[in-house]
């Protein structure tokens, strides 16, 4: 999509407004190619045509739990995704929300479809089993007229299609291995991610992640010093790659360290891509990001660069459902 095919800003929206959803904001709010107007959280909305300011609306969200309370534009409720898709006028959403249950990125979906609503959605979600759920609505999605973007943040996303592109150095994948390091300062601005952390440890589960209280999320950080090390987690970066043929999915790993106390990365994130090349040498690709980068950045960024990718896309009259490894990202001016 050229700058002269969007002489208007693509309008967009976000759901969800924790930690990711603020730092999306702060993203769009550098963005001429894209115009925030809408967003929801768990208890209100906000939708105002000329575009939202994000310090309002993160003011409203820190001060009193919800955008709902933006004056004069935010509106209490306790369906807001469905009167958000109702009211305003978005041409693509990014659904910046916590998948607890692992079910819930797919029921907002739904919501989506049965609406009515044409347009393009893109997700940030984690775990294979909440994108193979996706993959089974894929022909749905097609008929309803939804581009949909998969797997689009960090790992899943940025770190899989890196992978995807430097496979084609090679006759045959051997292994990827992802490995990443978050720093965060403050646990309780990512509460639903950390959450989602969790829940890949040993001896828990989505549910009992989701059920635990925050003075019990802090319980654990106290006894783990504010480290999670996670390993051979449950990560779509897997059926992406297998969907896009690069290699089978127990042939992708996983992991990394989250430091929850200190905004500085544990480690730096990379990805390994060992493989034979078709001279039959064995050889390895790394591809590694920044220290300075957050994961904020790493995630938001990417997001909105498939955002685009679909809306140009969906202009086309493709509908249907794409993954990160599939199609490349445009970037966002």
């Amino acid at each position: 999509m050229s700058a002269e095919q969007i002489a208007s800003p693509i309008r967009v929206g976000v759901l969800g407004f924790g930690g990711l959803g603020q730092a999306a904001a702060r993203v769009l709010a550098g963005k001429k190619q894209m115009l925030w107007v809408a967003v929801a959280d768990r208890e209100g909305y906000a939708y105002v045509e000329e575009g939202l300011n994000p310090d309002a609306c993160i003011g409203s969200y820190q001060s009193r739990g919800s955008v709902g309370y933006l004056q004069p534009s935010g509106i209490l409720s306790d369906r807001s995704i469905a009167d958000l898709i109702a009211q305003a006028s978005v041409d693509g959403y990014f659904l910046a929300l916590p998948n607890l249950p692992n079910t819930f990125i797919a029921s907002v979906v739904h919501q989506f479809i049965e609406s009515g609503w044409q347009g393009v959605l893109v997700d940030a979600i984690k775990r294979t089993s909440a994108v193979e759920q996706l993959l089974e609505l894929k022909d749905t999605l097609r008929q309803a007229g939804i581009t949909y973007m998969t797997g689009c943040g960090a790992t899943p996303g940025l770190l899989t299609v890196a992978a995807a592109l430097a496979a084609q150095s090679y006759a045959e994948i051997h292994s990827v291995k992802i490995t990443f390091g978050v720093g965060i300062a403050n646990w309780e601005a990512y509460r639903s991610t950390i959450r989602e952390d969790i829940a890949h440890l040993p001896g828990y589960n989505v549910e009992k992640a989701r059920a635990m209280t925050d003075a019990e999320v802090e319980a654990l950080l106290d006894r783990t010093d504010g480290i999670l090390t996670l390993e051979n987690m449950e990560h779509a970066d897997d059926v992406m790659l297998e969907l896009a043929g690069i290699c089978s999915r127990d042939r992708v790993t996983v992991g990394g360290v989250v430091d929850t106390r200190h905004a500085k990365k544990p480690l730096s994130t990379n990805v390994q891509i060992t493989g034979r090349t078709f001279e039959g040498k064995i050889s390895t690709h790394t591809f590694t990001l920044g220290d300075e980068t957050s994961m904020a950045a790493n995630v938001c960024g990417p997001a909105f660069g498939y955002l685009k990718a679909a809306t140009s896309l969906h202009r086309q009259g493709t509908y249907g459902l794409f993954t990160a490894a599939e199609i490349m990202p445009q970037f966002v001016r």
